[in-house]
């Protein structure tokens, strides 16, 4: 059965929480998708984990690349699944996809402070439920770590 995890970000980025959650994927030996709504953001994002520890390197490619299929990460905007993952996430409102049964975990990351991005992550809980998935909310706490939340 698919696990899909919502995380509400508040106060927080993408840019922010998506490089730790993928250190933990790969760490997990987990192949991932990131799903973005444009290609810019996907290459705003493919430039941000390159960057974004000094200590860090987070294996990753866009779509656009020839070996696509041995990346452990891939940057896409399309719903296809180039590496064979096993995780999706998705960021800044991108739709679950018609293939979504086929992985073990999606995650979202919806933006709390985001009227429109509340509505559609609340869209996708209730589409998550009918379609039988397994469905965990996410908030983080004062301190920034990731409480489950009924």
């Amino acid at each position: 059965m698919t696990e899909v995890l919502f995380y509400h970000l508040q106060n927080m980025t993408v840019e922010n929480v998506l490089p730790p959650l993928l250190e933990k994927s790969l760490e997990r030996g987990w192949r991932v998708v990131v799903q973005a709504t444009s290609p810019e953001r996907a290459d705003a994002l493919d430039a941000h984990l390159w960057t974004y520890r000094d200590d860090s390197f987070l294996p990753h490619a866009t779509w656009r690349v020839n070996d696509v299929a041995d990346q452990p990460i891939v940057l896409a905007v399309e719903e296809d699944n180039p590496n064979g993952a096993n995780v999706r996430f998705l960021v800044d409102g991108a739709a679950l996809p018609q293939d979504a049964p086929s992985y073990e975990r999606m995650v979202l990351l919806f933006n709390g402070d985001d009227p429109d991005a509340l509505a559609l992550a609340r869209s996708a809980w209730t589409d998550c439920k009918a379609r039988g998935f397994d469905v965990t909310y996410w908030q983080a706490d004062e301190r920034g770590r990731w409480q489950r939340r009924n």
